[in-house]
């Protein structure tokens, strides 16, 4: 039995969303997007999505802290989850072992889910298949700033390692990419590309359009 597994089946739902998933009143993750309820509770992406999501560690670095008792050393996890079919999360978290570390930043990543709208939004390109971005989209975080193009299909993710994996758990499968930045903070890599995409519900006004 996996961990997700085992957690659903003990899990007590401590919110009114986390109760209506509990009893079956809310059967799919679009349901609750489509009603904008808040995901408060990590078991609620478990028991909606359970098996179809993979996760892939970005990145673990070594932090240290000076207290007056001595230096703490952790360790900083960053993880991104996916179902590969259209929603995408990314968390952080800290402790001093690795694998608390990294259940706390999935823990944090199903949170943190975001719905992905995909299409073929490149004039390269007419299938009509959700492989692609719909239009441009743009995401910033710290100094790094990405920008997702449209790309026919067959393409495949031109971008960055880290990168082609948050696209990647998402279901893009045809993209072009463009980076500003200092794009080895990984952490900020990951989340430019993550607010990237949370922006395909956002629609682009000509001015944007121009900009880009």
């Amino acid at each position: 039995m996996s961990v997700a597994s085992q957690s659903v089946e003990e899990w007590v739902p401590r919110t009114r969303v986390g109760r209506l998933v509990h009893e079956g009143k809310i059967t799919s993750i679009d349901e609750l997007f489509r009603r904008n309820l808040p995901i408060l509770e990590p078991e609620i992406i478990d028991y909606l999505l359970g098996e179809q999501l993979k996760h892939e560690i970005i990145d673990v670095t070594i932090v240290q802290k000076m207290t007056d008792a001595g230096r703490i050393t952790r360790f900083r996890a960053v993880v991104v989850l996916g179902n590969e079919d259209g929603y995408v999360g990314l968390g952080k978290g800290k402790a001093r072992q690795f694998r608390e570390a990294v259940n706390k930043a999935l823990r944090n990543a199903k949170l943190n889910i975001t719905p992905v709208r995909r299409g073929c939004g490149s004039w390269e390109c007419t299938c009509g298949e959700a492989h692609s971005v719909p239009f441009i989209v743009r995401g910033k975080s710290g100094s790094v700033e990405v920008i997702l193009k449209p790309a026919p299909k067959g393409t495949g993710i031109v971008a960055g390692d880290v990168a082609k994996k948050v696209l990647k758990l998402a279901g893009i499968r045809d993209v072009w990419t463009f980076t500003k930045g200092e794009t080895r903070t990984s952490y900020n890599f990951a989340r430019a590309v993550y607010l990237a995409l949370r922006n395909t519900y956002k629609f682009m006004t000509p001015l944007d359009w121009f900009r880009t």
